[in-house]
């Protein structure tokens, strides 16, 4: 016969042993494999509150929003030097805030601080540029959408001139802040920034890694009938009215098996009608904007699609900045592209500093020491290759930011952060780059908590909001030039 006491026994001793689980688990709970673990509360979490140390980041956003101010009202769109000026060309200096100081400064492996010197010198020069100078940013989903970029894109372009967002996809991830597109059906992504595309048997992905087509890779036949296909570019004025102002849109494509046709209009009207060329991995086709309009259109024709490597909208002198959000690229692609045909696009392009902003999609891989430093060991050897392709450009590495994971029932920053934060540093001193910590910007450990708590980090502990991003910005920006003003007083 069942009795209550029995009952109670059951459950004491269950209780028991849950009690004795908990004390054997540890804490980081059990790998089964490298990406599956077994999770058990531990005693103290069942009986003891564990209180995260939120960090207050009160006086970073307050410098970081002084300085917006600052800049805002000290940023002249008409004051780049053009060329054709009478007077002598002056290296001019930046109006940024020395309280900057207090939240952190991009770092260099040495005091002479020459990881910058090529990109600064070409700024400092930039009324004897015959071309606009570019500035790449690649990087993860922390920059797709054109965060961060869209910023420095205003700021320099307000300093130094310059026009257009640059060089984007035909298929972007995300939209940006400057550009919206759409494309007829049959188009398609072939990447190779987070794992190469089995459907390529080539490596010529251009400077964006990775290619669009209007149709799939295959033999064509001389009775092959022809593939139509359209793409629309909507610009918009919000990333300020130097990125909507470009006069030029450059097509950059190749690898087609026959010629292609194309139409290009401006706001629904036709500017020209043209063929684009078989063959090559570096063809470009240049068409002039005669409306200035917000609205731009292709219409393709063709028996088969090129590889088309992107468009870039862009007007005259001054600094191009390009944003390259690669979403789920640790970075580690570089070798994999065409390295000839990635130095005809850098070359071409006039790149003076390219900005390598990975680690966030490694970090959850990442369980030890050994494993961040490998990391650390394969992008020194991306920032190598690139080093070669691209002698003429500086190169500036830029931490992960922090980054929340669920420990119990509280967030806090992932265990490896740090390691992987400074094994990223160490490849950019061992290959002479710049190097920025976006994670003691920010605040430094379980910084995000907060800036999700304020609005400003998204509610995934992992990226910033539009805001964040802003703010971000901001404080890089004014790190960049700061170093700049050292560097034209030092001359």
């Amino acid at each position: 016969m069942h009795k209550p006491f029995h009952t109670l026994l059951f459950v004491a001793l269950t209780f028991l042993l849950l009690g004795v689980i908990s004390l054997i688990v540890p804490e980081n709970g059990i790998y089964i494999t490298d990406n599956f673990k077994i999770q058990y509360p531990t005693f103290a979490s069942l009986f003891f509150e564990k209180k995260v140390e939120k960090t207050d980041i009160s006086s970073i956003i307050a410098l970081s929003d002084a300085q917006d101010d600052a800049l805002e009202a000290s940023t002249d769109t008409t004051t780049a030097v053009e060329k054709d000026s009478l007077s002598p060309a002056v290296a001019k200096l930046v109006k940024v805030d020395t309280n900057l100081k207090l939240i952190t400064s991009i770092q260099y492996k040495n005091e002479s601080k020459t990881a910058m010197t090529n990109f600064f010198n070409s700024l400092a020069n930039i009324s004897n540029e015959d071309k606009s100078i570019r500035i790449l940013h690649y990087g993860d989903s922390q920059i797709e959408g054109d965060r961060i970029s869209d910023y420095l894109r205003l700021k320099l372009q307000g300093e130094f001139g310059g026009e257009g967002p640059g060089l984007i996809s035909f298929m972007p991830v995300a939209p940006s802040v400057v550009n919206k597109l759409s494309w007829s059906s049959t188009w398609d992504r072939y990447p190779v920034f987070a794992g190469r595309d089995k459907r390529v048997k080539h490596n010529n992905f251009g400077a964006l890694a990775h290619i669009t087509r209007f149709s799939p890779y295959g033999t064509i036949s001389d009775t092959a009938q022809a593939k139509s296909a359209w793409v629309k570019i909507v610009t918009s004025k919000n990333g300020g009215p130097k990125a909507a102002a470009y006069k030029k849109v450059k097509l950059f494509y190749g690898g087609a098996q026959s010629k292609t046709q194309v139409e290009f209009y401006e706001n629904g009207t036709l500017n020209t009608t043209d063929s684009l060329a078989a063959g090559g991995n570096f063809n470009i086709k240049e068409f002039n904007l005669n409306q200035g309009a917000l609205l731009q259109e292709f219409k393709f024709k063709g028996k088969d699609s090129p590889d088309f490597y992107g468009v870039s909208l862009e007007g005259g002198r001054g600094v191009m900045v390009d944003n390259f959000g690669l979403r789920g690229s640790s970075g580690t692609f570089f070798n994999q592209i065409n390295f000839g045909q990635l130095k005809s696009f850098y070359d071409y392009l006039n790149t003076k500093l390219i900005i390598l902003q990975f680690g966030g999609n490694s970090l959850p891989y990442i369980k030890t020491k050994e494993q961040a430093d490998a990391f650390g060991t394969y992008l020194r050897a991306q920032i190598n290759i690139i080093k070669k392709i691209a002698p003429q450009a500086s190169i500036l590495v830029i931490g992960p930011a922090d980054m929340s994971v669920k420990v119990g029932t509280e967030y806090e920053t992932h265990p490896q952060l740090e390691d992987l934060r400074d094994a990223i540093k160490k490849a950019a001193f061992d290959t002479d780059c710049a190097f920025f910590d976006m994670y003691s910007c920010m605040g430094g450990r379980n910084s995000m908590l907060t800036w999700v708590e304020q609005g400003i980090g998204a509610k995934d502990y992992i990226h910033f909001s539009s805001g964040g991003a802003r703010k971000i910005a901001v404080l890089l920006y004014s790190s960049l030039m700061s170093d700049y003003n050292g560097f034209v007083r030092s001359k």
